[in-house]
């Protein structure tokens, strides 16, 4: 048994999770943390961190392509299927690093976290191990310059939220790159990451003659997130270490981490800044200061 913390990092392809495990890696080892990154992903085949354990050890999706003749997407739910199966090699190599924080980049299809068992199984059977996990949801920041985009993130997150079954962090990725697309956010940065009255969303879908057409589908779709009130995300810039300890401080919360005195004093000497609750405070006025788009005149409301 291993008495273990860890994030399962999860989230649609393009969402930055190879990017966050390599920023993250990096700034919990300069405030002292030994940290593990473990590639759950046999497409990613790219690695820009050093992966302590890769599924490719066991299976390769290339392989699995050409033995069983299957696509991408079968190839890949058959390796993570395979790798359920063979989870004893797994916590084998997790076993060599006891003491560590670990860091699971894990696939980007979407249903291995929405009614595909096997991931579910998988970090199951890591808790039963000793493992204390939160999973960490990436969306990119893009999908907030779109009413309709926005909406599908929204059932996405809660979706996975409910099949995961773990204390969950859900992330708006790329934050510091949402000012250069074509078509700015309608609404201040707090409307997304608090998931403010979503009425005003459906406002602005009946104003496009295609999705007024489906009215009626789009605020039951709303209801739906609104009334499990679950859904919120915290904004993340990887090279903006306040926004990256923010979003440790979330995690270590939600998955019961208590770090010591030594990595408190370590957080201070870096960012020469308090932890706790004035921190906090003034770092969300940072956040929408910094990464809000023109202020509209839905904001003079939200905001």
């Amino acid at each position: 048994m291993m008495n273990s913390f860890g994030q399962l990092i999860i989230g649609p392809p393009g969402s930055g999770k190879t990017t966050y495990c390599h920023a993250v890696s990096k700034f919990l080892e300069s405030i002292g943390r030994k940290v593990a990154i473990v590639n759950v992903d046999p497409a990613n085949d790219t690695l820009i961190y050093k992966a302590a354990v890769d599924i490719s050890q066991l299976i390769k999706l290339e392989d699995a392509m050409n033995s069983l003749t299957l696509g991408p997407n079968g190839g890949l739910l058959f390796c993570i299927e395979f790798l359920e199966k063979n989870m004893n090699w797994l916590l084998q190599q997790l076993s060599n690093y006891k003491g560590h924080y670990f860091l699971f980049d894990c696939p980007g299809q979407v249903e291995l976290y929405t009614h595909h068992s096997s991931m579910k199984n998988i970090t199951a059977n890591l808790l039963k191990y000793g493992f204390h996990l939160c999973s960490v949801h990436l969306v990119d920041a893009h999908y907030c310059s779109d009413p309709g985009k926005f909406i599908s993130a929204l059932l996405l997150s809660l979706s996975t939220m409910l099949q995961m079954e773990l204390p969950h962090i859900n992330v708006l990725s790329k934050i510091d790159l949402v000012l250069q697309y074509g078509d700015k956010m309608q609404f201040g940065i707090d409307f997304y990451t608090e998931v403010l009255d979503l009425g005003y969303l459906l406002e602005s879908l009946d104003e496009n003659p295609i999705t007024r057409r489906y009215k009626k589908l789009n605020t039951a779709l709303v209801s739906l997130v609104e009334d499990y009130s679950l859904v919120t995300f915290i904004p993340l810039n990887v090279q903006d270490q306040q926004c990256l300890l923010r979003l440790k401080n979330a995690i270590d919360k939600a998955n019961g981490y208590i770090f010591g005195s030594r990595e408190e004093r370590n957080v201070q000497a870096l960012l020469s800044s308090a932890v706790g609750a004035e921190y906090e405070q003034e770092r969300s006025g940072f956040v929408r200061d910094t990464y809000s788009a023109d202020t509209t005149e839905h904001d003079v409301d939200l905001l």
